[in-house]
């Protein structure tokens, strides 16, 4: 069952301003607020269950709760019973499993982008479906071509931190509901943290996000927007999407150039707004049919997402199979007691490994956006800031 969040939302977007305006005091308050406002509407929604639900196992299994391995009850128990994680235990691989099946299914982006869990795998191969089966003279050499369809990839695994705030209160309630609170942050945090890397990380360890571009000479660049997109109803949206699926299309041969031959792109085209563009889009691709019913449709059927880490007044579209984002193992959860003092709980934080990139420079695109009569608010540290297309 879901968790119903009441603030954490807020605070999101919140960190999502600060990380792209925000001083770096800025970003660690919006971060510290974010994760105080996540805690507390987990357990607020947890504590809720709790006087309403009743403690038997099938019960709740048949409200969408998680009855517990005998791992899982004897991992939590001793939590329960030590009051403290101990710091040289992992989560059980069933909570951690069952932590990247909701990642996806909770968080459509991250499907999208084809999240794996690669466990300690840290090379795999990847293929062009189109060059893996290849005609040729009987008893030819085939090695290169197979070299030119296949490719090795090396994950380099980075480190995503997610912070557990466990209030001393939580353990009272058991096993059952100090796995599904800690499991519930975990997943919430990591889900953070991966869409902003994914979406906006550079390089610098952190993955080479969809807004990034790795150039030939090695460096990572932020990618140059490829246009500017109106969304004007009628032809000129047609030919503007039509644009942006023929430059997703391009392929790369292995030495960098451009291929002669593009890839099939035909659904899986996505496109990511930023939630304060999604209407304005929106309004621009709804007609009115001959049944008086208002239809809201996209030339050539873009899978539609929303990220708060795409600049407002961008568009962001991406290949789906064309970027690598991987999680791998995770660290044992270890206390914190550096920096963030709580009141009433112990800080922990679970390190997990995760990489991501796109496969190549056309696998993503970013435009601007110019819609007439949208109107995008700015907001800054001092002021805020109301522009209206003309």
């Amino acid at each position: 069952m879901p968790i119903k969040f009441n603030n954490f939302e807020k605070k999101k977007q919140a960190f999502a301003k600060a990380t792209q305006e925000g001083t770096e005091k800025e970003q660690s308050e919006a971060l510290n607020e974010m994760l105080e406002a996540l805690a507390n509407d987990v357990q607020g929604d947890i504590l809720n269950q709790v006087h309403t639900q009743s403690a038997d196992n099938a019960i709740i299994q048949s409200r969408g709760q998680n009855v517990l391995t005998s791992e899982e009850m004897q991992f939590f128990n001793a939590v329960v019973e030590d009051g403290d994680f101990k710091e040289t235990e992992t989560l059980p691989k069933t909570t951690q499993e069952r932590v990247f099946e909701e990642l996806r299914k909770e968080h459509p982006l991250l499907d999208k982008l084809g999240l794996e869990n690669y466990g300690a795998v840290t090379e795999f191969i990847y293929s062009d479906p189109e060059g893996a089966a290849v005609w040729g003279p009987l008893f030819d050499k085939i090695k290169g071509q197979l070299n030119a369809a296949f490719r090795k990839e090396t994950l380099t695994q980075l480190k995503l931190t997610a912070f557990i705030p466990l209030a001393n209160d939580m353990l009272k309630l058991g096993p059952v509901w100090v796995e599904r609170y800690v499991r519930t942050m975990i997943k919430e945090a990591m889900a953070v943290g991966l869409e902003k890397g994914f979406v906006t990380g550079n390089g610098n360890n952190m993955p080479i996000g969809l807004l990034y571009v790795k150039q030939q000479d090695g460096a990572v660049a932020q990618k140059q927007s490829a246009g500017t997109l109106t969304f004007e109803p009628g032809r000129t949206l047609i030919n503007e999407m039509r644009d942006v699926v023929k430059l997703l299309a391009k392929k790369v041969n292995g030495d960098g150039s451009d291929a002669d031959e593009p890839k099939k792109v035909a659904g899986k085209v996505v496109m990511v707004t930023n939630p304060f563009n999604t209407i304005d889009i929106q309004a621009n691709a709804t007609v009115q049919n001959a049944n008086g019913a208002y239809v809201t449709n996209l030339p050539f059927n873009p899978d539609h997402e929303e990220s708060i880490f795409v600049p407002e007044g961008k568009v962001l579209f991406f290949v789906e199979g064309e970027y690598i984002a991987a999680t791998g193992g995770s660290e044992p959860i270890k206390k914190f007691d550096q920096t963030m003092a709580l009141d009433d709980a112990t800080l922990y934080i679970q390190k997990q490994f995760a990489t991501g990139k796109p496969k190549d420079k056309y696998s993503a695109q970013v435009y601007d956006l110019n819609i007439h009569g949208a109107t995008t608010t700015t907001t800054t540290s001092s002021t805020t800031t109301t522009t209206t297309s003309a």
